[in-house]
């Protein structure tokens, strides 16, 4: 139940189910979490990166939603993963969260909080973070200058979410006084995940016609294509960001993240 973008090590072996896996395990070994110690989620779609924290680490997660359904559902899978008293899904704005948390994490949130709310965001995370915590944002953005929101995908697909530019969100981050510890550009990653999500859908697109209609089916076939082709041929990509207050919350190379992934992988060929 993942629907942000995957993680492929590789693609042109890998299912979908695998290389999200596989970004779970990469956004995880950014966090460096032990036992005990609280993430907050702003965002948590169906409960799987929450779960997942929980589940790995021995973290306590604290997860919010404003999609009820989502909330419930992510409850459902969390007493299912025997982690329900590591993991809270609160039905909640994440603007109304309170409490200060080792990491704040957001996947695909900020891409829907709207342009002018970027301030907000950042702000928002600072005040959820302890003086040596640290934030991880995954989000899309685009690698050209500041733009628009195409018509179609503003009306129909995501109304009043805005793709950001790197300059956008630095400036922003710059504005709410927060280090960029540190940052990665994930570049042909969404076009393998939509890609697999559009051959997915044209398997069982006769059993969406019978949930939805026709037009549904054209709407989302439009929709899966176009933005294939965007992370081939156009200007969007998707970044991580780990920002911090302090300049030192996070180490000062990469060898953390790397050994972690090496870890985690050997433990699941082994």
């Amino acid at each position: 139940m993942q629907y942000s973008c995957a993680y492929f090590r590789d693609p042109e072996h890998e299912t979908l189910e695998q290389a999200q896996r596989n970004k779970l395990v990469h956004a995880t070994s950014k966090l460096q979490l032990k036992p005990g110690m609280t993430v907050a989620e702003i965002g948590s779609g169906w409960g799987g990166f929450a779960i997942h924290l929980a589940r790995e680490t021995g973290a306590h997660v604290t997860a919010v939603n404003v999609s009820p359904e989502q909330i419930r559902a992510a409850r459902v899978y969390a007493e299912a993963a025997g982690v329900a008293d590591r993991v809270v899904f609160r039905e909640l704005d994440y603007r109304q969260l309170n409490g200060q948390f080792d990491r704040v994490v957001s996947v695909g949130m900020m891409e829907h909080v709207g342009i002018g709310h970027f301030d907000e965001y950042f702000l928002k995370i600072r005040e959820l973070l302890t003086p040596d915590g640290y934030a991880f944002v995954h989000c899309i953005g685009r690698m050209s200058q500041p733009g628009t929101t195409g018509p179609f995908i503003r009306k129909y697909i995501f109304p009043g979410a805005y793709v950001p530019a790197l300059s956008e969100t630095f400036a922003a981050t710059e504005r709410c006084g927060l280090w960029c510890d540190d940052m990665e550009v994930l570049r042909l990653h969404y076009r393998y995940t939509v890609k697999h999500w559009r051959e997915r859908f044209a398997k069982n697109r006769l059993q969406a016609a019978a949930i939805y209609d026709e037009r549904f089916c054209r709407m989302w076939e439009f929709y899966l294509a176009a933005v294939e082709l965007e992370f081939l041929h156009g200007s969007h990509m998707v970044f991580q960001l780990l920002l911090s207050t302090k300049r030192d919350a996070v180490p000062i190379t990469r060898d953390f993240m790397a050994d972690f992934e090496r870890a985690a992988w050997a433990k699941t060929s082994g």
